[in-house]
């Protein structure tokens, strides 16, 4: 749950808060809400895969367990590879607004500092870098501690206030802009779905990631739901939209000290993005090699570090081009694409494999045979929501 916790809650609400703001003002804690439910679904599927398959590079074993084509393997893999790429660009443009606040120089030479720094850490041996990220994760959980402390300190608007959450039913602007910004706040919630790829590693997997999956969804959608509601009270949306550093703007306004006190924990919680999402992609690119889908050159290992340095290489390069040439909104847009794209295959991986009727494993996790329609069906729907709008 630790783990979870850690690679979702993260750089994405620091980044994203004043977008989510702008697109639905008071209304964004729904939004929310509303990802989480999306989530929720696609939680169980996991689980339940994650059970019947505790490997890693879980995604691309599910879609050959379930259809049996390397091709399409593959280019789920390869899907994995590129959200993550693109979910670390987001990051990166987003953690300009608060370097900035330090170093008052242009963003994109901040980006690519930013960028070619992480991607020297992601060289290191692997327990030094996992070992950097962790301490980061503490100091930006204790971020997010700080902001909803301060706001129920405040004053009785984060209560009295809360009729205002709900929109109408009538007000089609309203729920337009919730159904928009839920697609953003998918983005807030990537990485419990990375709990299923150290299901190899854990003693009993059939007990211990389910639990972990649901309770990490479950506690990450309660601290965005506070964490956004207090921004958005403390903080006229449209003001918070055009911070370039949402969450230091709000916690300026709510205990008075400067931009610097929240702003050097947001770059934490940003630099920590990065530098996770670089390690993953490398391992990834690394295991498809290895399976044989992709040049044998990338498995190759440095000597001393014994970490895939042409793999992480090629995170590094793409992460930093896209960081450069893409709007932070297209990006976080992308990214949640992507994913709901990946969470629409695995849920129907899961109902290929229910369909033949076989006995699954003993003692795994079981999801009624509705779940993954559900997952599939609210997936879809919301890309489709997501193209109407």
């Amino acid at each position: 749950m630790l783990y979870g916790l850690g690679v979702t809650i993260g750089a994405g609400i620091y980044v994203l808060v004043g977008l989510a703001a702008g697109r639905s003002g008071m209304h964004a804690p729904l939004a929310f809400t509303g990802a989480a439910l999306v989530m929720a679904f696609s939680a169980a599927s996991f689980a339940e895969l994650g059970t019947r398959m505790p490997v890693s590079a879980s995604e691309a074993a599910y879609v050959q367990a379930a259809f049996r084509l390397d091709w399409l393997s593959l280019g789920v893999g390869l899907l994995v590879v590129t959200t993550a790429i693109i979910s670390a660009a987001t990051i990166s443009v987003g953690s300009a607004g608060y370097v900035a606040v330090f170093l008052p120089i242009p963003a994109p030479w901040i980006i690519s500092g930013v960028v070619l720094a992480m991607g020297v850490v992601a060289c290191l041996a692997t327990v030094q870098s996992v070992t950097f990220a962790g301490v980061m994760t503490l100091i930006e959980v204790a971020g997010l501690a700080l902001i909803i402390v301060a706001g129920l300190g405040h004053g009785t608007d984060v209560f009295t206030r809360l009729p205002e959450i709900w929109p109408s039913a009538g007000d089609t602007t309203a729920w337009v802009g919730i159904a928009g910004t839920s697609l953003i706040a998918v983005f807030a919630f990537l990485g419990f779905e990375h709990l299923v790829n150290v299901a190899e590693e854990m003693k009993e997997p059939s007990r211990t990631l389910p639990r972990a999956l649901f309770l990490t969804l479950g506690i990450t959608a309660f601290i965005y739901g506070v964490v956004v509601w207090i921004a958005v009270t403390a903080v006229p949306p449209q003001e918070l939209a055009r911070s370039s550093a949402p969450l230091a703007l709000v916690f300026e306004r709510l205990t008075g000290l400067p931009l610097v006190t929240m702003s050097a924990i947001a770059i934490v919680a940003t630099l920590n993005g990065i530098i996770v999402h670089m390690i993953m992609i490398a391992r990834v690119i690394y295991g498809l090699a290895d399976q044989g889908s992709l040049p044998k050159a990338l498995t190759w290992l440095n000597p001393v570090t014994n970490t895939p340095l042409l793999a992480t290489a090629i995170a590094v390069g793409a992460i930093l081009v896209l960081a450069l040439a893409v709007p932070l909104a297209g990006l976080a847009d992308l990214t949640a694409r992507f994913t709901l794209v990946i969470f629409a295959v695995v849920n129907l991986a899961l109902i290929r494999i229910k369909s033949r009727n076989e006995a699954p494993p003993p003692g795994i996790f079981i999801c009624p045979r509705w779940v993954p329609f559900a997952g599939l069906v609210s997936s879809v729907l919301l890309l489709v929501v997501d193209l109407i709008v």
